[in-house]
């Protein structure tokens, strides 16, 4: 959906709703006996693998993707919750019922965030912080839950403001705080940015947003292709992309983590008819066409 032309992609009111500790926030939700001590939602076996973590646990360094013996060696108190994703799907839908409210242009990115345009919102509250409060106590009103929120004139910063007060919080970073929030920022939590660009960033002398502004456009294309274009707008607080509702699912995906090693060729197939099982169900239900199968195994 294009915007209206008198309506300049830095004028744009966009809204990014990330839930706090989204699973682990549900299990304390509906067991009080989990409230205030530190949930890792996961396998607890040798091989699990936290999925999320309470913000109770994350002070102990516990995050998500983290071995569970490793996240026990760091909080032996942790409780493991196996996780319940039709609780988390079915909650996921209460909050979009919530942002349905306020626009159409909604683009989720998880079960758990999701960015809103409310350029032209559906209910005019006079500001998109309005807005950002509003959904924020509809939520925790309906939910029993906490989001934090950022808003700003493109996804990129909207994004970056949802986390500066997390959890729980609300920030907004304006067309005159822009630029300077950028230049402070270290380039590892720039979007588009992982591990290994950073690491070169860093080894180029690149640290932060500043640093990464001070380059030219060409360098920049030279040492990262066309993502350098788009680092090139980032570094300037510029981010063209538009929420996109409904944007079309590319991948689906099941895996599972095995208790033991499997040694023998004739254990594979078995093994992994559940989660063909599983990735078939998830296909069927969304309804989905494929023209490639990939099975990685580790």
């Amino acid at each position: 959906m294009s915007h209206p032309p008198d309506l300049a992609p830095r004028l744009r009111r966009i809204i990014h709703i990330d839930m706090d500790a989204f699973y682990a926030s549900v299990e304390q939700r509906d067991d009080p006996a989990l409230r205030g001590a530190p949930v890792a939602v996961g396998g607890a076996g040798a091989r699990g693998v936290v999925a999320a973590a309470s913000y109770e646990a994350r002070k102990f360094g516990v995050h998500s993707a983290m071995l569970s013996v490793t996240a026990r060696r760091k909080c032996p108190e942790i409780v493991f919750v196996p996780p319940r994703f039709d609780v988390y799907r079915a909650v996921s839908q209460q909050i979009r019922a919530i942002f349905a409210r306020y626009t159409s242009l909604i683009q989720p990115l998880s079960l758990d965030e999701a960015y809103l345009d409310v350029t032209v919102p559906l209910v005019d509250r006079g500001s998109a912080t309005a807005i950002a409060e509003e959904i924020r106590a509809a939520i925790r009103l309906e939910t029993a839950l906490t989001a934090s929120a950022g808003v700003s004139y493109n996804k990129f910063l909207a994004k970056l403001a949802s986390d500066y007060r997390k959890p729980d919080g609300l920030f907004v970073i304006t067309p005159n705080i822009g630029p300077d929030f950028v230049s402070e920022l270290p380039v590892a939590k720039f979007h588009g940015v992982g591990p290994v660009t950073a690491a070169r960033m860093n080894s180029l002398g690149i640290y932060t947003g500043l640093d990464l502004r001070r380059q030219t456009q060409a360098v920049l294309t030279a040492q990262f292709g066309k993502a350098g274009n788009y680092f090139y707008q980032l570094a300037r607080a510029e981010d063209d992309r538009l929420v996109v509702a409904d944007h079309p699912r590319k991948s689906l995906g099941a895996e599972t983590t095995f208790a033991r090693d499997l040694l023998a060729w004739e254990e594979v197939a078995p093994a992994l008819e559940p989660v063909f099982a599983k990735l078939w169900t998830a296909y069927s239900r969304h309804g989905l066409t494929a023209r490639t199968v990939t099975v990685k195994i580790k």
